[in-house]
């Protein structure tokens, strides 16, 4: 028994030994460090983004995020949700945007409450716009011989089924929801980059702009890759030299590939529903 506690205490002299010299041979102090989090692909949930982002807050030795967008968009609400999370944190610290090849529509979204946007000249990004899409098979199945009965409690219970065209009355409340929507995305976008409401209307017209377009604009503050972004996010938050960036390893699971754009893709074409979304769509 005495023999198994002194190999203990033994081993746990030896890692904090190898800890210890670690951090020196780096020369990285404690409190000197940015995180690093990625936000990759159709944003279709916000849970894992928001869950990382608050570890990083709560984390005192973290200085600075860097939020590394490489998206062109998504879902409404998540990307609503991450954006009022940034929100909150850049109360607390520092959040730098770098943007990849795409960072466009609900990937602009959720890039616009931050200190700083970097971008690379021919990133895509912009495309504040909004974008409904309701799949009408009833064509398909008349052809087939193949009928859908529909029973319903509400006038326009059935105003997104796929089996039937819309009214012009379903058509203009739609348009109201989707115009309601964008003016969300327009006074948030205004709000989190300090723009005037009717300076971003302008912009607002669902197109694309680059990197280099997008600085001229005022949407992006400046052109630079990810080291350049977390530069930045060192210099903004007092950080001497390059800082330490730490970064969440990800595990690819069934569960996320059914939550990302695989599994988007296959039940949504199985399953077709409204859909509202800040999407660039090709």
């Amino acid at each position: 028994m005495k023999k198994l506690l002194v190999f203990f205490i033994i081993l746990i002299l030896i890692i904090a030994v190898l800890s210890l010299m670690i951090t020196i041979t780096h020369n990285v102090p404690l409190g000197e460090r940015v995180a690093l989090v990625r936000v990759e692909g159709v944003i279709i949930d916000s849970k894992d983004i928001i869950e990382e982002l608050r570890d990083y807050s709560d984390d005192a030795s973290i200085k600075a995020i860097v939020l590394r967008i490489e998206s062109p968009g998504g879902a409404v609400a998540p990307a609503q949700e991450i954006y009022e999370e940034l929100l909150k944190i850049k109360k607390k610290k520092k959040i730098v945007v770098s943007m990849g090849s795409v960072a466009a529509s609900g990937g602009y979204y959720i890039a616009s409450p931050a200190d700083r946007i970097v971008a690379n000249p021919g990133t895509l990004t912009g495309s504040i716009g909004v974008i409904m899409e309701i799949p009408n098979i009833k064509g398909l199945m008349d052809k087939i011989g193949i009928e859908t009965q529909i029973i319903k409690s509400g006038r326009h219970k059935d105003m997104a089924s796929a089996f039937k065209a819309l009214t012009e009355e379903e058509r203009r409340i739609l348009q109201e929801i989707l115009d309601d929507v964008h003016e969300q995305f327009i006074r948030a976008v205004a709000e989190g980059r300090g723009m005037e409401i009717e300076e971003v209307r302008k912009l607002a017209d669902g197109r694309i702009f680059t990197g280099r377009m997008a600085k001229e604009a005022g949407l992006v503050d400046e052109l630079g890759n990810l080291e350049d972004a977390i530069m930045l996010a060192g210099r903004l938050s007092g950080i001497k030299g390059r800082p330490h960036v730490v970064e969440r390893k990800k595990r690819l699971g069934l569960l996320d590939i059914l939550r990302g754009d695989v599994g988007e893709g296959l039940f949504g074409r199985a399953f077709p529903t409204i859909r509202l979304k800040y999407l660039l769509t090709p």
